[in-house]
Formats: C-alpha cells, sequence, structure tokens
C-alpha cells in the first residue's frame, strides 16, 4: 500500500517504521520531529495524503485533528481510509468522521494502547471505530503495528473505548500506589505485598505488569527512575477527555473526576511533568493523610 502518515513524534515514529520495514511504501510528514529511516519525507500533510490508499494520523489532540483534516481530506483519493490513531475527544472524532465521509474517505478511529514501547515492539491494541469496510481493508496494518485491533462500532466508538478504559487505569494505579505506602508505613514487606495481591482479588494491570514500585514484580518504569513509558501528562490529558465525555451524556465518574484531580495536582503543582504516570508512588511516600 502507499500509506501517508502523519505526525511522527514518540508514537507516530516507530509506527511508521514499522509499516515501511514490511514493505508499504510510506511517505511522512511532522512539523518538528526528525523524518524515521526508511520513511520518505514530504514537505507537507497534503502533500503526504495525496494518492495514498491509507492516511494515518498522530496527532496531539483534537483541535489539531480537525485542522490537520481539514487539509488532508480534499486531497485523499476517493475511497481511501483515514486512520486516525491519536486519542482525542469523541466529539471531533466524530465530526472528524464526518468531514471524511463527506469527502468520500472512509474514516477509522484508532486510538492505541501500549506506549512507546508497544509502538516499537508492534504490539499495540487498537481500539477501533468506523465501518465494517474500513476495518476490514486496514486490518493489515494493525497487524504490522500491534498484537490485537477490537472493533467497537461506528465512528467515535474507539475514542470512547480508549478514554473509558484509561479512566479505569489512572483510577487503578492510584489505589496501587496508595496501597503499596500504606503496606510501607504498616510495616509490610514490598515483595510480599506484591506476592499476595498479584494472586488474589487485588490482581490488576497496575500490580501484575507496571507495577509502581522499584524491583518488585517484572520490569516497569519504576525500574528506571520513573522515566515514562506512559507520561503523567498524558494520563492526565485523557481523564480530562473522559470527563469531557462523561460531561456530555450525563454520566457519573466521581473516582474518574478524583483520578483526574490527583493527576492535575501531580503534573501541575507537584512536578510529576516529564515523569511516569506510576510516579504517584513516590509522591504518596513523601505525604502524610491530610
Amino acid at each position: 500500500m502507499k500509506i501517508g502518515f502523519v505526525g511522527l513524534g514518540n508514537m507516530g515514529a516507530p509506527m511508521a517504521v514499522n509499516l515501511a520495514a514490511a514493505g508499504h511504501d510510506v511517505v511522512g510528514f511532522d512539523v518538528a520531529a526528525p523524518m524515521p529511516a526508511g520513511v520518505e519525507p514530504a514537505e507537507s500533510a497534503t502533500q503526504a495524503a495525496t494518492g495514498a490508499d491509507i492516511v494515518v494520523t498522530m496527532l496531539p489532540d483534537g483541535d489539531i485533528l480537525r485542522s490537520v483534516s481539514g487539509e488532508i481530506l480534499p486531497k485523499m483519493k476517493k475511497g481511501a481510509i483515514h486512520l486516525d490513531c491519536s486519542t482525542v475527544d469523541v466529539e471531533s472524532a466524530r465530526a472528524v468522521a464526518s468531514q471524511a465521509e463527506a469527502a468520500g474517505v472512509r474514516p477509522l478511529d484508532a486510538p492505541v494502547s501500549g506506549g512507546v514501547g508497544g509502538a516499537e515492539a508492534g504490539t499495540l491494541t487498537f481500539m477501533v471505530g468506523g465501518k465494517d469496510d474500513a476495518f476490514s481493508d486496514a486490518k493489515p496494518l494493525f497487524d504490522i503495528m500491534g498484537q490485537k485491533a477490537v472493533h467497537c462500532g461506528p465512528s467515535g466508538n474507539g475514542q470512547a473505548a480508549k478514554l473509558c478504559n484509561n479512566m479505569i487505569l489512572g483510577a487503578t494505579m492510584i489505589a496501587t500506589c496508595e496501597a503499596f505506602a500504606l503496606a510501607d508505613r504498616l510495616g509490610l514487606d514490598r515483595k510480599s505485598m506484591f506476592d499476595v495481591v498479584s494472586t488474589s482479588s487485588g490482581y490488576s494491570w497496575t500490580m501484575n505488569a507496571y507495577c509502581p514500585a522499584p524491583g518488585v514484580g517484572p520490569v516497569s518504569p519504576a525500574d528506571n527512575d520513573y522515566k515514562p513509558g506512559f507520561a503523567a501528562e498524558l494520563m492526565l490529558k485523557d481523564l480530562r477527555l473522559a470527563q469531557k465525555a462523561a460531561r456530555s451524556v450525563d454520566s457519573p465518574t466521581p473516582m474518574g473526576r478524583k483520578a483526574r484531580d490527583l493527576y492535575a495536582q501531580f503534573v501541575e503543582a507537584e512536578n510529576g511533568r516529564g515523569k511516569d504516570f506510576s510516579a504517584m508512588l513516590p509522591r504518596f511516600e513523601k505525604r502524610g493523610r491530610w
């Protein structure tokens, strides 16, 4: 396939590299990031999109997605697929999908889970919204860039799945960090804590696969001075998007709201920016109850 790729940052670059390594003709554009090996540079987003069978976008937020889509959709050939892998608000995803359909382009919103490591290894999970035929035609690319792609329904549902997933993730990570900090003060060894919780009813991904305590469980960012696999500011972005979505449908999310507030305090007032979202553990270690 001829693939246009717009947005070659920490996530987009390795995804594009994997597509090129699999033999696809990848033409890329980014306003600032360097061009990765194997990707042909374009001078603009529209040049990357012109004549492509599929255009992949990986962009920071809904406003930028709307702006870039407004540029590229009129230049894309009829029947091509716009595969947006950004994490944005559901409203923006659905608005861009409507624009794509009006232009004769088939939209898919396909945010990812798995972080930079998953992008590099080609083990991402894609949560996909859009029509069956577009999902089927894009499936070979999902198989290259990831290990799983779940078709979640019509346009916007991929973003809905991502936001619900990461609301659970954020709240669960906070609870996991709180529990380790409490265990410390109660005199419970962290390895004993892990051995009990990871095999009992407290089991969770944040405990078993991404443990926030260094030296316990599988290797995680905690073992690398909390350098981000998934940055705290990105978790804050997703939790804010989840709250925006909840407000739009009048859905009660008290735990999600509290997780957002705690990550906002951590990122914006406690030097959490640039650290992994699991760095909540050293935050709780240093604080009293109130």
